[in-house]
């Protein structure tokens, strides 16, 4: 699927704010079933700009066929989605037979991410996890990240008002909570597709989403695709 079927153009980044702090009761999350929802994540107030969407049969057994291959799966990438992506995915993965609905859905979503941003090349990471990669709430210091769980839950984030920002960064026993009500966390669902404003988008440098990888049961498996523009 070429990028130009996905968003009708590249949209630029929005120009430095000041870094006052938002209204908490400001909705800073867009969600919708169309890839259409994903260039909201441009709006100064929006920091998660989430596609619903579910886990279709084909993508599923793909994404089984890694958790079932016995074997580590940690393929990371960097450089122009497209023909070479999609040979060393095939090169990569378990069960390539099985698996192939679950390479043209990363090179799909890695053209989208490289035309949505404007840029020939995107860093690519697909995991499989059996234990949480980021266990504590944090805030990504980067301008932002794509990122869609194919198999096990998904990533959890929180909204604002539940943040308490004075906790954030390296524990320590003199930082206050960092989530002021444990009911409003929240968690994306296999399947979504997310993007994650981080703090190092201008202008959203206090405001970067907090989120962290969900728990995961004992042999629960999760597979895990991110996607850094540039």
């Amino acid at each position: 699927m070429p990028p130009s079927s996905l968003f009708p153009a590249p949209l630029p980044c929005p120009d430095a704010t000041a870094l006052a702090p938002r209204p908490l009761s400001t909705p800073h999350w867009a969600e919708g079933g169309g890839i259409e929802v994903l260039p909201r994540i441009f709006e100064d107030a929006i920091t998660l700009a989430v596609m619903r969407r579910p886990v279709g049969s084909d993508l599923l057994a793909g994404a089984l066929a890694q958790a079932e291959a016995g074997r580590p799966l940690s393929f990371n990438w960097r450089g122009a989605p497209g023909v070479e992506l999609r040979t060393a995915l095939f090169e990569t993965l378990a069960a390539p037979a099985a698996s192939v609905a679950l390479v043209e859905d990363v090179v799909i979503l890695a053209e989208a991410m490289a035309f949505l941003f404007d840029t020939d090349t995107v860093g690519l990471r697909l995991r499989l996890l059996d234990a949480p990669m980021c266990p504590r709430f944090h805030c990504d210091n980067l301008p932002v990240r794509m990122v869609t769980t194919y198999l096990g839950p998904g990533s959890e984030w929180l909204p604002e008002a539940a943040v308490n920002r004075a906790g954030l960064g390296a524990p320590n026993a003199a930082k206050p909570e960092i989530v002021r009500d444990d009911g409003a966390i929240r968690r994306l669902e296999s399947g979504d597709v997310a993007l994650l404003k981080g703090s190092g988008w201008i202008g959203n440098e206090s405001h970067g989403l907090v989120h962290r990888s969900p728990a995961l049961a004992e042999g629960q498996p999760r597979l895990l695709l991110t996607i850094d523009p540039g």
